[in-house]
């Protein structure tokens, strides 16, 4: 098997790779993808809220924020707060996380827009899983064409972590489960 970087970006590489089957290459797209533990927010407690729009709706756009995932995840409950008054633009930055190193991917994603003495205050909790519990989920996308006997694969990363680790950790996904079926079949 050969592999062959091709191009990279912050949130995106482009690679090649020759000498394997396309289950193989359909198999690294498919965990990358699905089977990468990514911490997403699950659980939202609003404590106020006279915004002009629902709680659901506001704890959907934040289940939708990328957050950091980092390799080794000591607690998988991160919780971040808030407490903003109005009139100004919420944005993923104003959210305090008690953990330093977990915190929303991009900082400039804007939450909700307040009005004169309108307030938000909430407790957000992430959980983690993977891509095939929910979208929110994914680490990113892959894909793959084929020329010339040559995978040449599309990485784009979803933020919560760089793009190479998508593969990468896809790739120790499937190492794992190679390794507990040796374990059972013993």
């Amino acid at each position: 098997m050969e592999v062959f970087l091709s191009k990279k970006h912050e949130n995106r590489i482009e690679f090649s790779v020759k000498g394997v089957s396309h289950y193989f290459a359909n198999m690294i797209r498919r965990y990358s993808m699905m089977r990468v533990p990514v911490l997403a927010i699950e659980k939202v407690e609003f404590y106020d809220n006279t915004t002009a729009f629902w709680d659901e709706y506001i704890a959907h756009r934040l289940g939708l924020m990328p957050v950091i995932t980092p390799k080794k995840i000591v607690n998988p409950e991160v919780t971040f707060y808030l407490d903003f008054e109005g009139p100004g633009i919420v944005y993923a930055k104003d959210l305090k996380s008690s953990d330093k190193d977990i915190v929303i991917a991009k900082e400039n994603i804007p939450i909700i827009t307040l009005g004169e003495k309108q307030k938000l205050k909430f407790e957000a909790k992430t959980a983690l899983a993977r891509g095939f519990n929910h979208a929110r989920h994914q680490a990113g996308l892959v894909s793959y064409g084929i020329k010339d006997d040559t995978f040449n694969f599309f990485v784009e990363s979803f933020y919560n972590m760089p793009p190479e680790d998508v593969i990468t950790r896809g790739c120790d996904e499937i190492l794992s489960e190679i390794n507990l079926l040796k374990k059972e079949l013993k």
